[in-house]
């Protein structure tokens, strides 16, 4: 008998599927914030490809164990929605026997959150590097899902060889699986050593390093346009960027530095993206300035900040000198003139608009301001472009 090959497929098709979304509030949980969850699940299902057709909200004393939402709320989704749906995706981590027990109730393909970001990743990933990232997260998160994912992955083993207590072919399946796992881990680590060859010049030429860090779709790789006068691809979707960019800046007076892109972050980022990114990662630890954009435009501002912070403390990064960038002001009443942020004083904070060029003269200004107190005098002057407004004739929609 033939058997099943374990791989990793994207989870969401390219196609327009139409999806309905779906929430659990736990009863003490604030109902704004389960709201606002839906509405950037509605956003990542549109970056994959997706179109919404609806959302629905179900509130619960606590998770039901076999089918999230309640086996009753599940049944009466499947009448409301029949043939009007091709895709639910839920807005948790569902297990697999959670996952499995909505397809075969609904009949509809299930996917939950970590895997629709995880499909984002996916289809963004370019670079080799990347897409090494992306299948170990894909990888990893499958691993604990293959139970129950067909008879074929139960069946023992037929043959010569395979008789006697033989081998599941689960256990095959996972095995496979963690064989190509530990293969792509090789590959990272070579990788990851590549990079450190790469940045011994940068080290010895003494030019200090500013990393852009951010909520997704905060507007960072059209700040980076901006400062270094690139072309990188903006869009106002989620996860735009997902390999490293890294540019020469020297403002006005000469003062030279390297300025880093790199992925954005959200709330209840898949862990295994954190583990599986780290070579990208690494270029923040190599980081002598974190540049925290925040999109002051948004609602839930301060929520997205603390996200960030919560995801830099977890990597270690919190100690590093970090300048807080307040971006999109020209979206404010005034256009930013009248655009105040207080802060405790722990970290400076900037007002900017990356599309317009508002405030960028002045955020130069503060990095050269701290690094120069950070031990940045080592950074050579070079004759170079000047930190400027350049609207560059983006459109206002444009990854702002």
């Amino acid at each position: 008998m033939k058997r099943k090959r374990v791989t990793v497929r994207a989870m969401v098709s390219e196609g327009r599927e139409r999806a309905l979304l779906v929430g659990l509030r736990r009863k003490r949980s604030p109902r704004w914030e389960v709201e606002e969850s839906l509405v950037e699940l509605g956003r990542l299902a549109e970056s994959a490809g997706a179109t919404v057709a609806a959302t629905v909200l179900q509130e619960r004393d606590a998770p039901d164990p076999r089918y999230l939402i309640g086996k009753g709320k599940a049944q009466e989704i499947k009448e409301r929605w029949r043939g009007r749906i091709d895709l639910l995706l839920v807005d948790e981590e569902l297990s697999g026997s959670q996952q499995r027990s909505l397809e075969e109730l609904t009949g509809w393909k299930t996917v939950d959150r970590p895997a629709l970001i995880l499909d984002i990743f996916a289809q963004r990933a370019k670079t080799r590097e990347g897409k090494l990232q992306v299948e170990l997260a894909q990888l990893d998160y499958l691993l604990p899902r293959l139970v129950g994912r067909g008879a074929d992955l139960s069946r023992l083993g037929g043959g010569i060889g395979t008789r006697g207590p033989g081998e599941t072919q689960l256990e095959t399946d996972r095995r496979t699986i963690r064989r190509r796992m530990s293969k792509v881990r090789d590959e990272l680590a070579k990788v990851r050593r590549h990079r450190a060859l790469l940045r011994r010049p940068r080290k010895r030429r003494a030019i200090p390093i500013v990393a852009l860090v951010g909520y997704t779709n905060a507007g960072k790789s059209t700040l980076f346009n901006g400062l270094t006068h690139s072309g990188v691809r903006t869009d106002d979707a989620l996860f735009v960027t997902l390999d490293p960019i890294l540019r020469q800046v020297t403002t006005a007076d000469g003062f030279g530095f390297l300025l880093s892109d790199t992925v954005g972050f959200i709330r209840r980022l898949p862990p295994q993206l954190v583990a599986a990114f780290k070579a990208t990662l690494e270029e923040l630890n190599e980081a002598d300035l974190l540049l925290h954009l925040i999109d002051a435009s948004h609602p839930q501002m301060m929520e997205q900040k603390q996200t960030v912070d919560m995801i830099l403390g977890d990597l270690g990064l919190s100690a590093k000198p970090i300048v807080e960038v307040f971006n999109k002001v020209d979206l404010l009443p005034g256009g930013g003139e009248r655009a105040s942020f207080g802060g405790d004083g722990a970290a400076p904070r900037v007002a900017v608009s990356a599309l317009t060029g508002y405030g960028l003269d002045r955020l130069g200004e503060v990095v050269r301001q701290v690094l120069v107190a950070a031990g940045g005098e080592a950074s050579r002057r070079t004759p170079a472009r000047c930190i400027t407004a350049q609207a560059g004739g983006r459109s206002a929609g444009a990854g702002r």
